[in-house]
């Protein structure tokens, strides 16, 4: 059959690679699946459950969870039969925030899971005309459940919508969690998603029955377009979350997955556990650690070692790298990352050790992907985001901005590029350019594309538009690939680059405070807090070896001259109220940063 509309995928499913174990969880301390007929089943009882309340074509369903789990999926797919659009959510996000994002949306109804879920959005509820009832996906005394709604007639009816269901017409709302200013709705449509999706296919490296691991959050469109990818190729999928991945009972050992995605900063976490565990180590197995860990700085994806250096990596593979892939899980034929950038060091020292880390590329606008670097002969570029996928086009534009030769704003045209932003066409026209007569999408990423293995081109990111700083003596720097390359330390947690009209560039430090502990063990400093030992002389000359060791790989004006070491942690929500630091996809939200941190940006500048 031919997949058009995001629900064809589990029939697709069906048709070629009916699963038993389609999707699964653990629930109560057991895992639990579901097979594709259970999946398929359930959903049909909820779409004719949907009918039976009222829900019409382009009604606005919300959908929240705490965790990924098999509902989600069957949620989305029911609400999709009948011609529902559904509307994910961050669950991090204040109750005004969903107030925001529902009015604009006008969302109907809403399913919600565990945690403060109900509560937040029943604190909103009054304000939200539209809104008329709220679901909870588990059982709690008092509050409507989602099984309630499910009904068993009107499957007849849910099928004739299925049929009328136009490819191109609206599948889903994607809130962008935006740095400054309220988010914007991303209008994506089943031919976006879809187009994506098929092109993909023969990327992940996985064939039907393996296992992957889903722990990304699905309101974001990477890792919702890998769950349709992993429907379409008939692989089992491990919904779990991020707080039990690792360790001897954690879930990556338990599942052994074959593949899974990430972003950047959980494997800098795992990386981090595993270089501290080397420098526990002593003697003999100290040194054999870190001489096995040397041997990744050579390495690239087309080099393989030969006569004694084969050799050489054998005993470090058989001694070292082997305990790496046994912690996550001993399965890993691949690990895709993206939302973020991955500094080289973690895809270099990875895929050394046997674990091939890729990175792609894209936005939510973009359903999401552009690029992706392979896991075939040939077809990654460490320092890259790979080739383009297919039907998607790519024009680096250089007409606005100061940019290095070559470099310019990344423009992108295909099937998976949005709709636009709901209720903002003015928004839609400032990211829309027209060359020769062709629109093209505006991504606000400045990149080039580079010659690379095969000869085939792929495109190097190198910052943000919008966050280029200009010193005072009328310079352009780019922030991004400066911070990317000092996190790249594991004592370094997060750091913002700060210069605007200044005469140098300067930047604010969080350190790894388990990674800054165990150095300050070996160094003779006595931890007491954090706030006590950023101010210690020998961990700020540390710090300073860090910085003196990064530099050189940039040019004169774009060095860091001073730095700021900070207590607290930059996080994506805040206990207490606040603002948050990072975007739920862990990007900097830098004018909140530049304001929560005025005070030491002017002890570093003296002003």
């Amino acid at each position: 059959m031919e997949i058009k509309r995001l629900f064809d995928f589990i029939y697709y499913q069906k048709e070629n690679y009916p699963l038993e174990k389609a999707c699964g969880h653990k629930h109560n301390g057991e895992w639990v699946y579901y097979s594709t007929d259970d999946i398929i089943n359930i959903a049909n009882k909820m779409s004719c459950g949907f009918l039976k309340i009222g829900v019409k074509p382009g009604d606005k369903i919300g959908l929240i969870v705490y965790k990924n789990r098999p509902e989600w999926t069957i949620i989305d797919l029911a609400i999709q039969q009948v011609g529902g659009i559904t509307v994910p959510v961050y669950p991090t996000i204040s109750s005004g925030e969903y107030e925001y994002i529902f009015n604009d949306a006008s969302i109907k109804y809403c399913f919600v899971g565990q945690g403060d879920l109900y509560d937040k959005v029943t604190t909103a509820k009054p304000a939200i005309p539209s809104l008329e009832k709220i679901f909870t996906i588990d059982k709690f005394e008092g509050r409507p459940h989602w099984e309630e709604m499910f009904a068993e007639e009107g499957l007849d009816q849910v099928k004739a919508i299925m049929a009328q269901v136009d490819p191109d017409s609206l599948a889903t709302l994607i809130y962008t969690s935006g740095t400054t200013g309220n988010p914007k709705g991303v209008m994506l449509s089943h031919t976006n998603i879809v187009s994506n999706v098929r092109g993909v296919k023969e990327l992940l490296p996985v064939v039907p029955g393996e296992k992957v691991m889903s722990f990304l959050p699905l309101c974001h469109i990477f890792e919702r377009s890998a769950s349709y990818s992993y429907l379409q190729n008939g692989v089992t999928v491990i919904f779990t979350g991020t707080d039990n991945l690792g360790g001897e009972d954690g879930d990556l050992r338990a599942v052994q997955p074959h593949f899974f995605t990430t972003v950047p900063r959980l494997l800098e976490k795992v990386y981090e556990k595993i270089y501290n565990k080397g420098l526990a180590l002593t003697g003999l197995k100290k040194k054999l650690f870190f001489w096995a860990l040397s041997l990744t700085d050579d390495y690239d994806y087309e080099v393989k070692p030969s006569g004694l250096a084969g050799i050489k990596w054998g005993i470090a593979d058989k001694l070292i790298f082997s305990k790496w892939r046994e912690a996550l899980g001993g399965n890993i034929k691949g690990i895709l990352t993206g939302a973020a950038p991955c500094p080289v060091k973690m895809a270099r020292v990875f895929s050394a050790a046997g674990i091939p880390i890729r990175e792609g590329y894209g936005l939510t606008e973009t359903s999401p992907g552009l690029t992706i670097n392979r896991y075939d002969k040939n077809g990654a570029m460490l320092g890259t985001v790979g080739p383009m996928l297919p039907d998607v086009e790519i024009k680096i534009d250089p007409s606005d901005g100061n940019y290095k030769p070559e470099e310019g704003e990344i423009l992108a045209k295909g099937p998976n590029v949005m709709m636009g932003y709901y209720n903002q066409p003015e928004k839609t026209a400032e990211v829309t350019k027209e060359i020769n007569g062709e629109k093209w999408f505006c991504t606000g990423d400045i990149g080039k594309l580079v010659t690379g293995p095969g000869g085939k081109k792929f495109l190097k990111i190198t910052d943000r538009k919008k966050e280029l700083l200009k010193t005072s003596g009328g310079k352009y720097v780019a922030p991004a690939p400066i911070e990317n390359k000092f996190k790249e330390d594991f004592l370094i947690e997060q750091m913002m680059v700060v210069g605007e009209q200044k005469k140098f560039v300067s930047a604010l430090i969080v350190p790894a405070e388990e990674a800054l502990k165990d150095w300050c063990d070996c160094n003779d400093v006595t931890w007491t807090s954090l706030s006590e030992v950023i101010n210690h002389p020998k961990v700020n000359e540390r710090y300073q070896e860090i910085i003196n060791g990064c530099n050189p790989s940039f040019s004169h004006i774009e060095q860091i001259k001073k730095f700021k070491l900070l207590d607290g942690k930059w996080e994506p929500t805040k206990e207490d109220g606040s603002q948050a630091e990072l975007t739920p996809t862990m990007k900097l939200k830098r004018r909140v940063i530049m304001e929560k941190y005025n005070e030491a940006i002017k002890d570093i500048y003296g002003a």
